[in-house]
């Protein structure tokens, strides 16, 4: 029986030799068969499989321990250390490392167990010294194949990887494919090696085989666009049953279901066009994405002429019910000692206007409650619903502005969005909102954005309790009444915003991937220009002061692959809301906040800042976790292990804080940002198992502060560095500062 498999790496000793990192991890992986697993040496899942004995039932309790928790005993074979060397020697070739060795023998390590010892004698790694293109005769053709060349992979100074070179061919079939030549295959290409260069270099010629069809060279275009939308099978070809679009293409619509405008608008071919299969996948994915369709099919058939070089492109789609109903129910959990349940309900219908129009109307409705943390205080429990109208269409609803399907990458979406909100604190006030906004979604290469010209939200507090009055002039806190003043206050927001990603293309043998995003928020600046200033009151609409300010947000993330198990993962994220005229902040729902799983994970969810304020006991029983600011930097390290397929671990860090644009007599002076403001930040640290189960990851990431940038403000100064207070034989200490963070999916 195999327990174990090791591996021993050794570098030719007569020339200098650097294998790349993560190479012994992936020769590793290579050995098969894969040993039992142990525990302190010990194979206790084959102890498992037989401790219940020989199942008797196919579906039985016994058959379910045994494949679920044990695994059979596997065994080694002096065939299976032959085939072992066979594939580190190729994997080392085919990585450049010509000419390297492997060896490897069975070691018994007890009556019936076994070892496999492996070595892998490594060699210099070639690299590329010349790559050439080599043209074919045939003019219309070599244009575009040494036109591709300008991105090849195969770069000199590069290590020859085998991999590579059968992704570079792939990459020259898939841009000869958006030059028409639609028969073009990754088969009709030869890449030649020649390694006998010397200083372990070689050089690299692209050619055509030699038994290449003419076909494959020749450009294609297209002669006609067939669209039948409601595809059952077999259909008639007749041209009377067709109605042909303004762009030439016939639409095959008995029932009417569509405006032809709609798929003038997606389909990027049209008689004459020549191929292109970026035309031809951005085509497809418009399609998809207008969710009219559950099946959308393809094809091109050549028009049979011996000479011909046209196309006949069919798309058969096959639609959707027009109407549908959707409910979901859920419970959850927070880091702030919340829990509760929410649910929704809504309807759809998605062709209204026959334009591919999507009407969605939706309920949902929540109740949250303090779980544990001691006895439940005033305002602890919440209830939330809200009644939400969105009307899309798959296009730009713009004057004087005409979507081009041949030049535009993805449809445009235009959005219109009506929303009436309630939050309920038991027993202290009620905040409703209403929400209007028209804005506009749209893809360019490899960047998302989305422009909302015109929106407003009205805020009004409601229903504020006896009790909450109370609570408020009985607190020992001056403050509180400053705090109490701002909820009463009604708020209007007339806003424009704007806001942009970018994914770049990655090159899919680099260890770096990069996202950035950023974003602009424009709030009571046309408005303060059109209004005047009342006496009292500041500048006002329908008798409500409305808000001024502008926010700016960005966003860095940044991974680096080190091994193929280990990721280390960043992220960089800072905002700035500058308030002016009616406002002197920012109003709470538009300011920052740190803290909670996706943040500083040490930290509760808005129990930080602004700057070096920390709310007293009193007034965050009154307010709960409220501690906001109108400027956030926050920074993020996670290095991340891949331990099995199911298990991941990682080690992190986090640091960050918000903090006020000017100062307010609440947070007092040391809540301003300020260019010391590295002395203010929050850090904290911790360990994370994850658990990746394909389509989703639960997280589980427990953490604990190492840092709290109060604590060299109060009154008597602490050393904020808190490393000397870690004591995890304390039950008091555990209880404030280690914060499990129970989560879906990746902090970022």
């Amino acid at each position: 029986m195999l327990v174990g498999n090791t591996l021993r790496v050794k570098t030719d000793t007569a020339v200098r030799v650097n294998p790349h990192s993560g190479l012994e991890t992936e020769l590793e992986g290579l050995l098969r068969p894969v040993a039992n697993r142990t525990l302190f040496k010990f194979p206790y899942r084959v102890w498992l499989y037989y401790l219940m004995g020989e199942p008797k039932k196919e579906r039985g309790f016994r058959q379910w321990f045994r494949s679920k928790l044990g695994e059979p005993p596997v065994l080694m074979t002096a065939r299976a250390l032959e085939l072992n060397k066979q594939a580190l020697e190729g994997y080392l070739h085919n990585e450049g490392y010509f000419r390297s060795e492997a060896s490897g023998e069975i070691v018994a390590v007890k009556e019936r167990w076994v070892k496999g010892n492996y070595q892998a004698y490594v060699r210099p790694r070639y690299t590329i010294d010349s790559m050439n293109f080599r043209p074919t005769g045939v003019a219309e053709f070599d244009s575009a194949f040494l036109e591709s060349a300008k991105a090849s992979y195969l770069q000199p100074g590069l290590p020859y990887r085998l991999s590579v070179i059968e992704s570079e061919r792939l990459r020259i079939d898939q841009y000869l494919k958006t030059k028409g030549f639609y028969f073009f295959s990754p088969e009709h290409l030869i890449i030649k090696v020649d390694s006998a260069l010397g200083a372990h270099q070689v050089a690299m010629s692209v050619e055509l085989k030699p038994d290449v069809a003419q076909t494959a060279l020749k450009t294609y275009y297209v002669a006609s666009v067939k669209v039948f939308t409601d595809y059952q099978g077999a259909s008639s070809d007749s041209l009377e049953n067709f109605h042909r679009m303004k762009n030439g293409n016939l639409l095959y619509d008995p029932h009417r279901l569509f405006r032809p405008r709609v798929f003038e608008e997606t389909i990027g071919f049209r008689p004459g066009s020549r191929y292109n299969s970026e035309i031809q996948n951005i085509t497809l994915s418009r399609i998809v994405n207008l969710k009219n369709f559950k099946f959308v099919r393809n094809k091109f058939e050549l028009v049979p002429r011996s000479d011909s070089a046209m196309l006949d492109v069919v798309y058969q789609l096959s639609p959707l019910k027009r109407k549908s109903m959707r409910g979901e129910f859920s419970g959850l959990t927070k880091s702030n000692n919340l829990g509760g349940i929410q649910g929704n309900v809504s309807w759809n219908h998605r062709n209204i206007f026959r334009g591919a129009e999507q009407l969605r109307i939706s309920a949902d409705a929540g109740l949250d409650w303090q779980l544990g943390g001691g006895k439940a205080v005033a305002g602890s429990n919440f209830f939330r619903y809200k009644f939400e109208t969105e009307l899309s269409f798959p296009r730009f609803i713009v004057p004087f502005w005409h979507h081009n399907p041949e030049i535009d990458q993805t449809l445009p979406r235009t959005s219109l969005l009506l929303s009436y909100e309630n939050l309920v604190q038991a027993g202290l006030y009620t905040l409703n909102s209403i929400r209007g906004q028209w804005g506009y979604t749209w893809q360019l290469h490899r960047t998302t954005h989305s422009l909302s010209p015109f929106g407003v939200n009205v805020v009004r507090p409601r229903n504020i309790s006896e009790a909450f009055t109370e609570l408020i002039f009985d607190s020992p806190n001056e403050f509180d009444i400053d705090r109490y003043m701002r909820i009463l206050e009604n708020r209007l927001l007339l806003e424009s915003s704007y806001s942009i990603s970018y994914n770049p293309v990655q090159n899919p043998y680099s260890r770096h991937q990069m996202m950035l995003s950023g974003g602009l928020n424009l709030v009571g600046n046309l408005a303060g220009l059109l209004v005047k200033s009342k006496s009292e009151g500041g500048k006002q609409l329908f008798d409500i002061p409305f808000e001024q300010f502008t926010r700016v947000d960005a966003e860095a993330k940044h991974y680096y692959t080190i091994t193929p198990n280990i990721k280390w993962a960043n992220r960089f994220v800072a905002g700035v809301g500058i308030p002016y005229g009616n406002s002197r902040a920012l109003p709470q729902f538009k300011q920052y906040f740190v803290g909670g799983s996706t943040g500083i994970r040490a930290f509760q969810a808005r129990t930080i800042g602004p700057g070096a304020y920390y709310a007293d006991s009193v007034t965050r029983a009154i307010f709960r976790n409220t501690q906001f600011g109108d400027i956030k930097l926050e920074f993020n390290t996670e290095l991340r292990m891949k331990m099995t397929s199911l298990f991941h671990g990682a080690v992190f860090v986090d640091a960050g804080n918000v903090w006020n644009y000017r100062e307010l007599a609440e947070y007092g002076k040391n809540s301003v940002f300020r260019k010391d403001f590295y002395k203010q930040l929050a850090i904290g640290g911790g360990v994370g198992l994850r658990l990746d189960f394909t389509y989703l990851v639960l997280r589980l990431d427990l953490a604990t502060p190492f840092r709290k940038p109060w604590y060299k403000y109060e009154d008597e100064p602490r050393n904020p560095w808190v490393f000397k207070e870690i004591d995890f034989g304390s039950k008091s200490w555990r209880k404030e500062n280690l914060v499990l963070n129970i989560a879906v999916a990746y902090p970022f």
